[in-house]
């Protein structure tokens, strides 16, 4: 018997059950214990065909998925929402901006030059920070993840913490497969992540570029076609050409911080912005006394908050408007301050 005839089979055996969970709530909100992994990888099957998959799309991908216990394993030890003492940025600092990824990253950019020179005045975003996602996510490609996408996500989405997420996900691979992308290549982090960039499906599927004109957007094995893909997520997501993420400052004794607070409150990553002040424009940092520790002070009517990652008397940055598109990228001041400094030095 075929795949496709067990699949057709299975199909069938479900129908009713599934038939009963669309009519109800939405994919996402479905208790997987009523279906088992089976009946839920078909539940997973009716959305995509309402999305418009492909039959036979559907019938490749799902081929002999079954539940993968160790990202669900992964997935409850996640840290959560602790409000527990922020450990120090800089032994993070120091293991993802170092000599050997900083070298790797010059290397990369004296060897794709031209390249970089055509994304930045296609993007608007400059080629060491592109390079500096790139090595910070992947090592440049030194190791992108050996996890079956399709397994990972099917099995998370059934698992339930973030069930919509993840279900969502798993149909986007679907439509990857659908616009071409080879099911070998669906091979990444046991979260969904994949690429050079460690982009999930549906970050694929919006902003992936095919840089070197072949036709195909190959984050996986194309230089040219992962730092098209990141400039366009950066242009996407509102980097703003000309301006730096932020400059490293020296803070003045006597800072009244308590009046640079905000009472604006971040849909996202709550946590993340509380720990930056107000906004204000370089002039009134300036007045305030700040001091830039190196690099050129940018102009002054670009808008930045501060931040001291390890608290008062030790490093501070002006963050701008660059910096939360970084953050866009991954949500976390140890991430985003760590490829703006890793940028940095691939520059120099």
């Amino acid at each position: 018997m075929t795949f496709l005839q067990r699949y057709r089979g299975l199909r069938t055996g479900v129908v009713a059950a599934i038939t009963l969970a669309l009519a109800g709530p939405a994919v996402g909100q479905v208790n997987p214990e009523e279906l088992g992994f089976q009946g839920y990888l078909q539940l997973l099957a009716a959305q995509a065909r309402g999305e418009g998959v492909r039959e036979s799309t559907i019938a490749q991908v799902m081929a002999g998925l079954t539940l993968n216990p160790r990202v669900i394993q992964l997935d409850r030890a996640q840290p959560g929402s602790s409000t527990g003492t922020i450990p120090a940025f800089e032994p993070y600092r120091r293991n993802h901006v170092d000599a050997s990824r900083i070298a790797r990253g010059r290397r990369q950019y004296l060897a794709a030059a031209d390249q970089l020179a055509a994304m930045e005045r296609r993007y608007g975003v400059p080629g060491p920070v592109m390079l500096a996602i790139w090595g910070h996510e992947t090592d440049y490609g030194g190791y992108t993840g050996d996890f079956d996408l399709p397994r990972s996500l099917a099995s998370l989405a059934y698992e339930g913490r973030r069930r919509e997420l993840f279900a969502s996900e798993f149909i986007a691979t679907l439509k990857m497969v659908d616009r071409g992308v080879p099911r070998s290549k669906l091979v990444g982090s046991w979260a969904g992540a994949f690429g050079n960039p460690q982009f999930l499906p549906s970050v694929y599927l919006r902003v992936a570029q095919d840089g070197d004109g072949d036709g195909f957007a190959d984050i996986w094995s194309s230089r040219a076609d992962t730092l098209a893909s990141i400039g366009n997520y950066f242009r996407d997501a509102g980097w703003r050409q000309g301006q730096p993420w932020g400059v490293a400052v020296s803070v003045p004794e006597g800072l009244d911080r308590a009046s640079l607070g905000t009472t604006l409150q971040s849909p996202r990553c709550a946590r993340v912005f509380d720990r930056h002040t107000g906004w204000k424009t370089m002039r009134e940092w300036r007045a305030l006394g700040m001091v830039p520790k190196s690099g050129a002070w940018p102009a002054d009517d670009v808008m930045a908050s501060l931040l001291e990652p390890d608290g008062r008397g030790r490093t501070a940055y002006l963050l701008t408007g660059n910096y939360r598109v970084i953050l866009d990228y991954n949500c976390s001041n140890f991430y985003a301050l760590s490829v703006g400094l890793l940028a940095d030095e691939i520059s120099r």
